[in-house]
């Protein structure tokens, strides 16, 4: 079994949603082993959305892309354009409470971030959370200089989880027990 962190995001928690979010990832049979709430501080949500230069890079690569898609021209490097985004996101989780989640299950990841949705709600498919929950863009976000307001994270891969559960959990927090389903799930 394989470990997922989510976050319901202040979009989420402040538009009442956080028992329909843990409610879709349950019926699909992701087992909730940690839950809190919680009001973020810089420290922890930079060591969660770390400076890592390959992902400041990979996500200024991918914002760069987007923009000249749309025929609007980028002055800022990928790696400015990154630590501009990051400042967005860490920003984002720490202006209003959040709801830490760890899930487990066969491909949690995997399966967690298909039910969460495309990352751009406007885009995204509409029996996701996100999809069915917000209708922000990128251009919205841009024009209002903030993330994109998309009620959860998700990580992307059970790697990636691990890490970012350490930063949200200590071990003692992660319970470990029985659904009473596994069996007609996993057996």
């Amino acid at each position: 079994m394989e470990r997922a962190l989510v976050l319901i995001k202040p979009d989420g928690v402040e538009r009442a949603l956080i028992g329909r979010v843990i409610a879709q990832f349950e019926e699909a049979g992701l087992k909730v082993t940690a839950l809190k709430m919680l009001k973020a501080g810089n420290e922890q949500v930079s060591k969660h959305y770390t400076d890592d230069e390959s992902w400041l890079l990979s996500v200024g690569k991918k914002t760069k892309q987007s923009y000249l898609d749309k025929g609007i021209e980028v002055k800022e490097s990928e790696r400015e354009i990154g630590m501009r985004v990051r400042s967005f996101l860490v920003n984002e989780l720490t202006r209003s409470p959040i709801v830490a989640i760890v899930l487990e299950g066969n491909a949690a990841a995997e399966v967690a971030r298909k039910i969460a949705g495309g990352t751009e709600p406007k885009k995204a498919d509409p029996y996701t959370i996100r999809g069915r929950y917000s209708n922000d863009s990128y251009a919205l976000a841009d024009k209002k200089q903030r993330s994109v307001r998309n009620i959860v994270h998700v990580s992307e891969d059970s790697t990636i989880a691990e890490k970012e559960i350490k930063v949200w959990f200590t071990d003692k927090e992660i319970c470990a027990y029985n659904r009473a389903d596994e069996e007609a799930l996993y057996g």
